[in-house]
């Protein structure tokens, strides 16, 4: 009996092993069925190219898989012999698969009814390699079985072409280690932000723990599996001759040190989708799998402070603050949908958008597309067409100045009517709809933000000549032949409305944004690198006139919502608040800063009654710009071009010149373009009294 059960057995196992082996020569007979390697010697994995910030500090990665290739004598010593430990402690003493191995697996499933792999690292590697061909999720049955012949099969001829540190090498680059992080290199920086080369011994059994699981033993997520997981591997390397007693006792008692931040994926989102789109239009499919270092102009102190401001007083005026809201809330809405799909441009709730650049180069240093990117990719910063209502009005002085009319030139705050070919007169009034009916200069009429003085302006310099002027700020969306044009009735992106201002902050140059620095292949060569753009649009007095005059909006006109902030340094800015309080705006600078925000629906609506740029844009603004200015020197005045200007006193109620008798608080000093000063001497303050003349 017990003869004929040995034979029994026998006849088995010879059974098993003629299978064996005639699924080892005809696994890889079908066409296709098994991948070739003939091309492993130039293997060039896949490698996410990563977005730095302009202080070099990491933002996130572009590609689908997240991966820095480094060379096996760059590692730590102690990640390969982690791995070699628990993964493969015959890798040097076998050629491609574990015969003891796996006998040893098969043993232990029939008898112990356990699971123990039996995968080689260079099995492993095969599989990783070839994902397609060999499928390692097939675990089970005769398709679990076919893998594991065509893995081995592979295996055996990769050890046959290539030496083990080649073999480890691609392995520890290729491996997964969770978080979206593929290599060894990647999953350093992302966990323990550092390099793999700087990793100490229970960093590298961390990392060798993540292979079995990463998403069981993610150590943020699951930090009591991570480190049992983790003192395992510790054990394993003992056993293996790798460490002491001693060392592994020390090593196991060691904190997991996880990086508080290895990137800042999370930041700037909208900024990170625009530098994506744009090198995707230049690089196509290699942005993705070639391992570009791309640096930005990303500021990520200044990107902070922006999407602070921003959401702080969205959050403001949908509690009410500024009066009574009566639309959907952003926490209304994600309480009851939870987000949308993102990808919609037509959010039911308040939004926003700001632009800060940098004024002599254009480098954008934030940016900031909407409320939320998960809910809404569309970027409002670059994509949104919207009316710009009063931050046109210094493109059109500029225009005046240009056609010589002095900023302190009298116009009369009255009533106007336009005619129009068969359509009713068009009769604008300002935003409180009521006249003065007094003169003021340009400059209070820009201070004060009047309508029928820039209404009246804009028809001196025609229409054709103000469509001429918005093309030269760098204005190039649709601009209407129409008198409402004086007013603001065009369509602007956000981020060109911004780019126009930097033609003051500069005194005549304008610079268009720009998002990146440069791009470098993986070997530190530039592939592309833009130039800043700079162009001279208007001359340097005329320039430094209208600044002057932006000056005194935030000081005492319709933005002295950031004066009385606190943001006292040299400023000049401009609110804008289009028809039915559908829009609003503020766009300010500094000497070194352009910053613009803008504020309304996706589908046109009143924000609120009364809402203007002055009351909620203008407030951000300064939030902003006081958090940023914390890191960053003061900006100084801009200098006076002594050479072309000359400084007289003035009556700045009257814009005449000022006499003995015109108030002190009254009389200030104020510099003119050639020719461009105020001839005659105010006649309202005399001593025959006001009002009088002789």
């Amino acid at each position: 009996m017990a003869m004929r059960l040995l034979l029994g057995f026998a006849g088995l196992g010879l059974f098993g092993i003629v299978v064996l082996f005639g699924a080892w020569f005809r696994v890889c007979s079908g066409e296709g069925a098994c991948p070739s390697i003939t091309g492993l010697t130039s293997f060039d994995p896949l490698q996410a190219s990563k977005v730095y910030a302009a202080d070099g500090r990491l933002i996130t990665d572009f590609g689908t898989e997240r991966r820095t290739v480094i060379t096996l004598d760059t590692m730590a010593p102690s990640l390969p012999a982690a791995f070699l430990a628990v993964e493969d402690k015959r890798f040097y003493k076998h050629h491609g698969v574990d015969w003891l191995g796996v006998f040893a697996a098969v043993k232990d499933r029939l008898l112990l009814r356990s699971s123990r792999g039996a995968s080689t690292i260079t099995m492993q590697l095969a599989g990783n390699l070839f994902p397609d061909e060999i499928d390692r999720r097939q675990r089970g049955g005769l398709s679990g079985f076919t893998r594991k012949i065509r893995e081995a099969k592979v295996a055996g001829e990769i050890e046959s072409r290539y030496d083990k540190s080649k073999i480890l090498e691609l392995y520890l680059n290729k491996i997964y280690l969770g978080n979206g992080a593929y290599g060894v290199e990647s999953a350093a920086q992302r966990y323990f932000g550092k390099h793999a080369s700087e990793l100490n011994v229970a960093e590298s059994a961390m990392l060798v723990a993540l292979a079995k699981g990463p998403g069981r033993y993610d150590p943020r997520l699951h930090p009591e599996n991570a480190v049992a997981r983790r003192n395992l591997v510790l054990g394993l390397m003992r056993t293996a001759g790798v460490l002491t007693d001693e060392e592994t006792e020390t090593w196991r008692a060691y904190p997991i040190a996880l990086a508080s931040r290895s990137d800042f994926q999370g930041v700037g989102r909208y900024f990170v989708e625009y530098v994506r789109q744009q090198l995707e239009a230049r690089l196509g499919s290699a942005l993705y799998k070639e391992g570009y270092r791309i640096y930005t102009t990303l500021d990520l102190n200044a990107q902070a402070s922006a999407e602070r401001a921003l959401a702080a007083q969205l959050d403001r005026i949908e509690a009410g603050d500024f009066g009574t809201y009566k639309h959907t809330t952003y926490r209304e809405y994600i309480e009851s949908h939870g987000g949308g799909p993102g990808e919609r441009s037509d959010t039911p709730y308040l939004q926003g958008a700001i632009v800060v650049l940098e004024a002599s180069t254009g480098n954008i240093l934030a940016m900031v597309g909407g409320r939320d990117f998960d809910d809404s990719k569309f970027n409002r910063a670059v994509q949104a067409e919207r009316q710009p209502g009063s931050t046109f009005k210094p493109i059109l002085y500029t225009a005046g100045l240009e056609a010589g009319m002095p900023l302190d030139q009298i116009a009369m705050d009255t009533s106007v009517s336009i005619r129009i070919p068969d359509q009713p007169n068009w009769e604008p009034s300002n935003y409180n709809g009521r006249f003065s009916n007094a003169p003021m200069t340009l400059r209070q009429a820009i201070w004060e933000s009047t309508n029928t003085i820039a209404v009246q302006v804009g028809m001196k310099v025609g229409i054709p000549g103000l469509i001429d002027e918005a093309r030269k700020f760098g204005l190039t969306g649709r601009i209407p032949s129409v008198p409402s044009l004086t007013l603001g009735a065009l369509d602007v992106r956000p981020i060109e409305m911004v780019a126009a201002y930097t033609t003051f902050a500069n005194l005549g140059f304008r610079t268009e944004p720009n998002a990146i620095l440069r791009v470098e292949d993986e070997n530190g060569n530039t592939v592309y690198e833009p130039k800043p753009v700079r162009r001279r649009v208007v001359d340097e007095a005329l320039a430094w006139t209208m600044t002057d005059a932006l000056k005194g909006v935030v000081q005492h006109g319709s933005g002295n919502a950031v004066w009385k902030a606190g943001f006292r340094m040299p400023t000049g800015g401009k609110t804008g608040t289009t028809n039915d309080y559908n829009n609003v705006w503020f766009i300010g600078f500094t000497n070194d800063l352009v910053a613009g925000i803008w504020m309304g629906f996706d589908q046109l609506k009143p924000i609120m009654r009364n809402a203007q740029g002055g009351r909620l844009a203008a407030p951000a603004w300064a939030a902003m710009m006081l958090e940023i200015y914390q890191r960053r020197p003061e900006a100084p005045d801009w200098r006076r071009p002594a050479s072309v200007m000359q400084t007289i006193e003035i009556d700045r109620t009257t814009g005449f010149r000022a006499t003995p008798f015109c108030p002190k608080e009254y009389v200030e000093m104020r510099a003119f373009p050639p020719g461009g000063e105020p001839k005659e001497y105010c006649p309202i303050h005399t001593p025959f009294g006001p009002g009088r003349t002789n």
